[in-house]
């Protein structure tokens, strides 16, 4: 361990030596766990082919500093496994048999550092699995997977590590019988089911007059599996499940005990995710887990508890599955909605950050994640009464494999947008908003269309605002003719917007980033859920292929999908004999409407004053109006949602003029009177606890 702890030293940064006492060492492993997790969530928001060998060893350097500064950390073995994933991962996208010696190297080293390591019996099994799979090395991985059934008879990965060895024999027998082997059929599979993926890819894209045809996998292997992450707030969970390529899957539910399940049809498990768990815990999804379930089909569980609905989309660029979980309220909560208290609620304070950093965590890390030698559980664990290996009764969430979204619950629809909402010049504006004092506030005043959303008539007030600016890192966005780019030009606008927010409305803001760091776009949705955020703005610049195109637009979410759901619930709403308990589903539709309703009057509002701002001596500048679109980085928002396109990058007479910090002040001015001015339709501004000269908070998520 003191090997370990000189290396420290060397580390190339001088922020990073040795602190002197062990608690300012362990405090210190947790900040740069918490960096090494940061940068892990960045490298896997990025294709695969746009990772370098030098990403890799940043993010793999920054794991090993935890445990070379304090060997006896709470993060220390897990970082350990970190590191090993990452080497396996590199070996995959490089095809570099090296880094998988160096994963098996990591795991080794993990059992032998850390004998008492909850990690230490996924470590050999997946020692085997690496063996088998990435290196070819039948006789390693069987005497690995023999040790491993020797060490741990009663493992819940005993079977799989049985199973396995069965699966190499059978290997073995057919080459000695010079018939087709297992793998050698599943390969076949494989590559026949990418044929016909590819054919229907081609026939789609044909029919659309679109040429992207997905990656797949090289070799005619399946795509794999390669990580699970999860972000968790009081009543939603975003879980994300990172793929290699695009993917079919169905889903499903199963009562008694309640879980979500979704199989995942031609893709096989990174070796280092068979048959693990992660524990969540966070008041309705206890627990997910994952295994292959058979050949080319993996089985995601989601062990939840009080769970009202989900949904689950695709994402690309790289590949990824997103499923958002949400929970039900106490019932109380309904009683709480509808008689509001006369106080308002002590706000939460905003958190000093000396050096800000993108997506820093924000709970400190619990004791249980790495528990000590003697808190382990015996070296054989009783397998879990629920396998994610047998075949459940399944109550189908989907008819057939399918790439689109998946509603449980289908959610209702906004009614046909009327012409007269559409965003039109306007010379009004709010030049500042001032804050109502706490326990005070003003009647909200009904939308542009006269309509009074349950937002506005339980008198709901604004705390916590989101600024998210775009793109970032790696991500560099539309680049003008004359290079400026759209990260830091959009991360300038939110910067200023944000202090003119924190200056002048006195809402708390929160930042998405607040420097070049590249945030995944699922995870600034959960940002924002995550903080409990009032409102949602997300700051973009235009591009097109025509020069000459010019102008502001501004989108909101259109996340709906049923056209009938508003007038049934209506007409519920009406049934006074309807539960409590059917209430809140009820309750939750009509949230959801508003939501729709509220994001789309916060647009017309920025949009309004964004226009009516620039376009003064803007001569030739259009008003695009606003527009709903399916943007990702606005699905799953629990608030009022927007995306503003502030002007074209593309147009070289803008970019000349989005270069001046003059121009740039009079953008973030325009957007803060579009939001000042929805603001004050609402029943005013729950005043943040501020200290003077306190720093804007950049958002922190707990996060996998």
């Amino acid at each position: 361990m003191g090997i370990l702890l000189a290396a420290a030293v060397t580390f190339g940064n001088p922020a990073f030596a040795a602190p002197r006492s062990v608690q300012q060492k362990k405090a210190a492993a947790l900040q740069r766990f918490e960096k090494a997790e940061q940068m892990r969530e960045a490298l896997n928001g990025r294709q695969a082919g746009e990772r370098s060998r030098k990403d890799y060893q940043k993010v793999i350097e920054a794991y090993r500093s935890v445990y070379y500064v304090a060997p006896t950390s709470q993060k220390a073995d897990e970082s350990v496994v970190a590191v090993a994933e990452l080497l396996a991962d590199l070996g995959r996208v490089f095809g570099d048999d090296k880094a998988f010696q160096s994963a098996i190297g990591q795991y080794e080293f993990l059992r032998k550092q850390y004998p008492g390591s909850r990690y230490r019996f996924d470590a050999l099994f997946t020692v085997a699995q690496l063996y088998a799979d990435d290196l070819d090395d039948q006789a390693q991985a069987k005497a690995t997977y023999e040790e491993f059934l020797k060490q741990y008879p009663h493992h819940r990965l005993a079977t799989d590590a049985r199973q396995a060895l069965d699966d190499m024999a059978a290997e073995a027998a057919a080459k000695r019988k010079g018939s087709k082997t297992p793998k050698e059929k599943q390969k076949e599979a494989a590559q026949a089911q990418a044929t016909k993926d590819a054919a229907q890819s081609a026939a789609q894209s044909a029919a659309q007059n679109v040429s992207l045809t997905p990656p797949r996998a090289p070799h005619g292997k399946y795509p794999l599996v390669t990580g699970i992450r999860h972000w968790s707030t009081p009543d939603y969970t975003r879980v994300a499940i990172d793929l290699e390529g695009e993917v079919k899957y169905e889903a499903g539910r199963i009562p008694n005990p309640d879980r979500i399940f979704f199989d995942l049809h031609g893709t096989k498990l990174a070796p280092e995710l068979v048959g693990k768990t992660f524990d969540v815990e966070d008041g309705f999804l206890r627990k997910i887990r994952v295994a292959q379930y058979q050949i080319g089909e993996t089985r995601l569980v989601l062990d939840v508890d009080d769970v009202s609905d989900y949904s689950a989309f695709l994402l690309p660029n790289p590949y990824r599955l997103i499923v958002d979980i949400h929970g039900k309220k106490p019932a109380q909560t309904f009683a709480k909605l509808t008689a509001p208290e006369t106080k308002a609620p002590e706000s939460k304070p905003v958190v000093k950050l000396e050096k800000p950093a993108a997506v820093a965590k924000q709970a400190a890390p619990s004791s249980a994640a790495t528990s000590k030698p003697e808190e382990q559980k015996p070296a054989d664990e009783k397998p879990e009464m629920a396998s994610v290996s047998k075949p459940p009764v399944e109550v189908k969430a989907t008819t057939k494999p399918t790439s689109g979204p998946t509603f449980e619950k289908v959610a209702p629809r906004e009614t046909k947008e009327s012409a007269k909402d559409s965003a039109k010049n306007s010379k009004g504006s709010v030049a500042k908003l001032e804050a109502e004092p706490e326990g005070k506030g003003t009647k909200a005043k009904p939308t542009s269309s006269g309509e009074r959303s349950l937002i506005r008539a339980l008198g709901l007030k604004i705390g916590r605002i989101v600024v998210d600016a775009g793109h970032g890192g790696h991500d560099t966005g539309t680049i003008g003719p004359h290079g400026l780019q759209e990260k830091d030009l959009v991360l300038d606008v939110a910067l200023r917007l944000g202090k003119l927010i924190d200056q002048r409305m006195g809402a708390e803001v929160v930042y998405t980033r607040d420097d070049d760091t590249f945030i995944p776009l699922e995870t600034r949705t959960a940002i924002a859920n995550k903080e409990e955020a009032d409102l949602f703005i997300s700051i973009h610049a235009n591009s097109s292929d025509d020069e000459s195109a010019r102008g502001i637009e501004t989108y909101y979410l259109n996340f709906t999908s049923s056209a009938d759901a508003l007038e049934v619930a209506s007409r519920e709403n009406a049934v006074s004999e309807k539960s409590i308990h059917e209430l809140q589903d009820l309750v939750k539709k009509i949230a959801l409407k508003d939501k729709i309703d509220e994001s789309k009057e916060f647009a017309g509002d920025v949009q309004k004053s964004l226009y009516s701002g620039l376009a003064a001596k803007n001569k030739g500048l259009r008003d695009r109006g606003v527009k709903k679109a399916p943007f990702i980085v606005l699905i799953g928002a629990n608030m009022p949602s927007i995306l503003a396109e502030i002007s074209f990058v593309s147009n070289p007479q803008d970019e000349k003029k989005l270069q001046t910090p003059e121009y740039r002040q009079k953008i973030a001015e325009s957007l803060y009177r579009g939001m000042a001015k929805y603001v004050s339709g609402l029943s005013g501004v729950k005043v943040a606890a501020k200290l003077s000269g306190t720093k804007l908070p950049v958002a922190k998520l707990d996060g996998q």
